[in-house]
């Protein structure tokens, strides 16, 4: 036993030795245990540093500028209207944008996402009573007092991609066309409010039994 007491002391003082302690700072480039012909081609190979300097390039530079035409991830934007909400001038854009056009289609996705991820707060009908109210969000508006109904498409849907007071941003849970497909089912759901039997356009009055 005394044996492997010794054997063991002696491996550690050998490891440490060779190895060195942790934090220790070097004056040589520490010891290569494995040989080159063990990783041919991987052990030692050239690699730039930020501003530094290149012999591969003609330029000098490690640095390179990107390729013509490239996006930054998440930056491409086929519509400015789409994907700020804004004018040209920087005003919040009223409508929706052209190259979406508005339709049942549109309308169903608004709905299902609305449902996922704006229902809880502000409720199936947009009224402000979504389930957190049962637990103490008591702040949420409701989508049909007066100014939420005269305010400009493209300001909700800056409120969605930024949030606002507590409401968080939701830019990475719904891709600008989505959020435009929740303004346009919270338009519907506004609308459904206020409409009347004389905004039923007469063909569709029989299936409603309206006269």
């Amino acid at each position: 036993m005394r044996h492997v007491y010794l054997v063991t002391f002696f491996v550690v003082v050998l490891g440490v030795s060779i190895l060195g302690l942790r934090g220790t700072k070097f004056t040589s480039a520490p010891m290569d245990v494995f040989p080159e012909w063990a990783f041919p081609g991987m052990k030692h190979q050239p690699k730039p540093y930020a501003q530094g300097s290149s012999d591969f390039f003609a330029d000098g530079r490690s640095d390179r500028m990107p390729v013509a035409g490239t996006v930054q991830r998440g930056m491409l934007r086929d519509d400015e209207h789409l994907d700020h909400g804004k004018t040209a001038t920087g005003a919040f854009a009223r409508g929706f944008p052209e190259v979406l056009p508005v339709d049942f289609k549109l309308m169903e996705r608004g709905k299902d996402r609305f449902t996922i991820y704006c229902a809880p707060c502000h409720g199936a009908l947009g009224d402000g009573n979504g389930i957190t109210k049962k637990y103490g969000m008591g702040a949420t508006p409701s989508f049909h007092d007066d100014r939420l109904r005269q305010i400009a498409e493209g300001e909700i849907y800056q409120t969605i991609t930024n949030g606002k007071n507590n409401m968080l941003s939701y830019a990475d849970k719904l891709v600008p066309a989505d959020r435009w497909a929740v303004i346009a089912y919270v338009r519907a759901l506004q609308r459904a409010q206020s409409g009347t039997v004389a905004d039923v356009p007469a063909a569709h009055k029989s299936e409603l039994g309206l006269k």
